[in-house]
C-alpha cells in the first residue's frame, strides 16, 4: 500500500473537501518530519513550510499554524486564544486532540473542530506547504484558503527576538 493511501492521508483529504480545500498529497520519501527537511525535499524556502503545532491555551488543546523559519511565543498565543498561558502538550495528547501524529500533524481534519491561530507571516507567501497526516507526505495551498478553511484567526505568533 501507497502512503498515498494511508487512512491519515485519506483523512486529510476528506478533511479537505469538508471545508472547501482540494488536498493533492505529495510523498517525499526523505521525509518532511522538520521544517527544514519538508523545504530541502520540497524545494521551498522554510517560511513557506506550514508548522501545524498543538499548545494547550488555559488547558485546552488549540492549533498554531506557523511559518516554518519561526518559533511561537506561546504568550502571544495564549493572548491570540484569549487565554492566560500556554504549554506544549505529549505526543499522546497531539494524537488525541487531532488524530495525527507530531511530524504529520495537518491544518484541518481532526475528530471535532479546534480553534485555529495563523501565524501572519505565512500570509507572506502565494503558496505554503503542509503536512498531509504523516511526517512524509505533504500538500501545497493558499495561506488564505488555509485561514478561510480553518476559521483561524490571523495573528503575529512569532517569537521575535
Amino acid at each position: 500500500m501507497s502512503a498515498l493511501d494511508h487512512r491519515n492521508v485519506r483523512a486529510v483529504i476528506a478533511g479537505g473537501a469538508a471545508v472547501g480545500i482540494t488536498v493533492d498529497p505529495v510523498e517525499f520519501p526523505d521525509g518532511t518530519r522538520t521544517a527544514e527537511d519538508a523545504a530541502a525535499a520540497i524545494g521551498v524556502h522554510v517560511n513557506q513550510i506550514v508548522k501545524s503545532m498543538v499548545f494547550l491555551v488555559d488547558d485546552q488543546p488549540v492549533v498554531a499554524l506557523v511559518s516554518g523559519g519561526n518559533r511561537v511565543d506561546e504568550q502571544k498565543l495564549a493572548k491570540a486564544a484569549g487565554g492566560s498561558s500556554s504549554t506544549r502538550p505529549d505526543a499522546n495528547a497531539v494524537r488525541a486532540a487531532t488524530g495525527f501524529p507530531i511530524g504529520g500533524v495537518p491544518p484541518f481534519g481532526y475528530p471535532a473542530p479546534l480553534p485555529t491561530f495563523v501565524d501572519e507571516d505565512l500570509l507572506a507567501h502565494d503558496e505554503v506547504w503542509a503536512a498531509c497526516g504523516m511526517p512524509h507526505v505533504n500538500f501545497a495551498s493558499n495561506p488564505k484558503d488555509l485561514v478561510r478553511a480553518t476559521g483561524a484567526g490571523v495573528a503575529d505568533l512569532a517569537a521575535r527576538s
